[in-house]
């Protein structure tokens, strides 16, 4: 069984609140569990405005599966999210 982990740091240049930044992670995470079956949390920077780092989980029995599905879901996250991606690790166990 293999577990993928991918933490994705994002900025949020248009964010004027953390009531709307909560908004954008609110919808974000709605889409990303509704269409790839993960588990989403907000990690760190929870009391900053325009800076975030969310960690998604997943699991397959194989490797291969999950690097395919952590890949579709930088590209969701870069076409959709309204700011831009600072890093993103992927870890697996």
């Amino acid at each position: 069984m293999v577990i993928g982990f991918l933490s994705i740091e994002i900025y949020l240049p248009y964010s004027h609140s953390l009531k709307e930044k909560r908004k954008r992670l609110s919808g974000l995470k709605s889409r990303l569990t509704k269409n790839y079956n993960v588990a989403f949390s907000e990690l760190e920077y929870q009391n900053k405005w325009q800076r975030t780092r969310i960690g998604i989980v997943t699991l397959n029995s194989q490797k291969h599966p999950v690097e395919g599905l952590f890949n579709k879901i930088i590209d969701d996250v870069e076409k959709n999210v309204d700011g831009q991606i600072i890093d993103h690790k992927t870890h697996y166990f």
